[in-house]
């Protein structure tokens, strides 16, 4: 029988609790890492803060350019020596060249003598890996560039395991701290990841060839008081796919699948610096505090609802942990990740939800097993969609009982005594009908005693109208004797003399307690009460009164519509008064009875 014992808030617990481990243990990993940074990349590049104005212009060396020019690179230094002539000319602040010049070439002279206090060359680190050790290696512009106060930055950045930019350059002389100084700018140390503020294109870009004549090719005053960034950018879309020179993977790649030239980059870097954009990332044993709060999260909002307000409340909660998530970049320029809480939530929610579905199976195959050889397929079937309409472990009903007992079967009992096997299958042959008949009328089969079966109605599910399904399987398996006799004779030698079968049905409402009955090891649905000893009692005496159906009073109060009558008063053990049992009337023709 079915044991749905109630689910231990320990268990969950104690599940959420393995689970838990395994995702801190799961969070050091590579992967567990770049999904973080992936997160990082989606709500950092949505609706971002950013400057009043772009820090800076992009002087691209472009295709254009070449065009323009006529001439390969490398170009002959004397030609950024009239760049840079040109753009202090229209008013420029600042210019930097995003282009390492560490080998000596044509027209040093020149543009070691243009360059000045408000110039910056770029310098580079890089890591050198050989078999016996690894090198960081520094190239530094020519010395000759920087006699005339201009000044040298690392431009050198560092991308992370995916091959995205997101980390701020970690170097004191760093080619955008050096810009910033050049520009009369503090530098504001803030945090140790890049707010990117758009895709490739997002800062002013004009071509290497406009900047060399301003005057013909920009708007009048459009360099003054500028920034200006001069850097490759040899394509207008740099294309992922495709890879480009001095062109990277930023968060908005993810969008866009585009590079971002180096030199944007560097405006970038340069406006997180100035303006205090840049993000700090929380410390990693915070994120794995909000793992745990997610998990329990998870446990509470497991229990006691729907699936479906469970599944709400979940993605809810994980919606809210990545609008704060996003809260905390727009606003607090702090980055704590939601892939920690989501993942407790999500994970834990999954594996509760997967243990609920594994005790409601258990609990399906429970009832079938229970109650398919008791009750009817349609209430089997009522009670799988809706395990709720039980109420086991022991409940007070209103119900009705009916004993049914096979009269004359110890005589074809003692007549078959030599054939045991043809008297099971007799037996079984004449239980089998009166038992569907029971089922069909919704009825529940507590027991086989014998020749004798034992049901009752009104549990486990509620049935209002228990004692006229009761009364409708009686009369349906006395109508059925014709043909159990007629097949009992069948089976029977011609020879054989074999008395007819016939029946003695007791019928009984009252209070009872029907639940689990039994011991620890064994026990069965049953039902316990007086209306079950008085049931039993009825079915006796109708072979006292003659009739295949007593009834008694309890029962015929809720039958005001059947045809019954009263056949006497009888004192039932236990009672002070005696109570009226009654009949079908078409079992008596006695027309002083009285009909109910």
């Amino acid at each position: 029988m079915l044991d749905r014992r109630r689910d231990r808030p320990a268990m969950r617990w104690a599940l959420a609790a393995a689970i838990a481990l395994a995702l801190l243990a799961l969070r050091t990993t590579a992967s567990w890492q770049q999904l973080d940074a992936r997160a990082f990349d989606l709500l950092s590049t949505f609706a971002p803060a950013t400057p009043r104005a772009p820090g800076a212009v992009i002087v691209a060396i472009d295709e254009p350019s070449f065009s323009a020019l006529q001439q390969q690179w490398p170009w002959p230094r004397d030609v950024h020596a009239r760049l840079l002539a040109a753009l202090r000319a229209a008013g420029a602040r600042v210019v930097a060249f995003d282009v390492v010049f560490s080998e000596p070439g044509p027209g040093d002279a020149m543009l070691a003598a243009a360059a000045g206090r408000d110039t910056v060359f770029a310098a580079d680190e890089s890591l050198i890996e050989t078999p016996q050790a690894s090198s960081l290696v520094r190239t530094e512009p020519l010395p000759l560039l920087l006699g005339r106060g201009a000044r040298a930055g690392i431009a050198s950045v560092r991308v992370d395991g995916d091959g995205v930019l997101r980390r701020m350059p970690g170097y004191p002389d760093g080619f955008t701290r050096v810009i910033a100084r050049a520009a009369g700018a503090k530098p504001r140390e803030t945090g140790g990841l890049i707010q990117y503020f758009g895709p490739a294109g997002v800062y002013p870009r004009i071509s290497y060839y406009q900047a060399l004549d301003p005057a013909h090719f920009l708007p009048p005053h459009f360099l003054e008081g500028r920034i200006v960034i001069v850097g490759y950018s040899l394509q207008a879309t740099p294309d992922l796919a495709a890879g480009s020179a001095d062109a990277f993977e930023t968060p908005f790649t993810l969008r866009t699948g585009l590079l971002t030239p180096g030199a944007e980059i560097q405006a970038t870097i340069l406006d997180n610096l100035i303006h205090g954009l840049a993000i700090r990332a929380l410390p990693s044993w915070l994120a794995a505090i909000t793992l745990l709060i997610g998990a329990a999260g998870a446990v509470l909002l497991s229990g006691g609802r729907r699936p479906a307000l469970r599944l709400l409340g979940v993605a809810g909660t994980i919606l809210l942990c990545m609008l704060l998530a996003w809260l905390g970049l727009r606003f607090g320029r702090v980055w704590l990740s939601p892939l920690d809480a989501a993942a407790g939530l999500a994970a834990i929610w999954a594996g509760l939800a997967i243990r609920d579905y594994a005790r409601e199976l258990r609990l399906r195959r429970d009832v079938q097993s229970a109650f398919a050889q008791y009750l009817a397929p349609e209430m089997v079937e009522r009670i799988l969609r809706d395990p709720g309409l039980l109420k086991l472990g022991g409940e007070r009903r209103e119900m009705t009982l009916l004993f049914a007992d096979i009269r004359g079967f110890t005589s074809i009992s003692e007549a078959m005594k030599g054939d045991p096997q043809g008297l099971t299958r007799m037996i079984n042959g004449i239980l089998t009908p009166l038992s569907e008949i029971v089922l069909a009328e919704g009825g529940t089969i507590d027991k086989y005693m014998g020749d004798c079966i034992m049901a009752f109605w009104n549990a486990p599910l509620d049935q209002p109208d228990h004692a006229a399904r009761a009364l409708a399987a009686a009369e349906g398996m006395e109508r059925a004797l014709p043909a159990i006799n007629a097949a009992i004779a069948a089976q029977m030698p011609a020879s054989a003399a074999v008395p007819a079968i016939r029946i003695g049905i007791g019928l009984n409402s009252g209070e009872c307690v029907v639940g689990n009955m039994g011991s620890a090891q064994r026990f069965d649905y049953s039902v316990l009460g007086d209306a079950v000893n008085v049931a039993s009692r009825l079915e006796s005496l109708s072979k006292d009164y003659g009739v295949p159906i007593v009834i008694g009073e309890a029962t015929a109060r809720h039958l005001p519509d059947a045809e019954l009558i009263e056949i006497d008063r009888v004192a039932v053990r236990g009672k002070q008064e005696s109570i009226g049992v009654f009949t079908p009337s078409r079992f008596r023709s006695d027309p002083t009875a009285a009909v109910l």
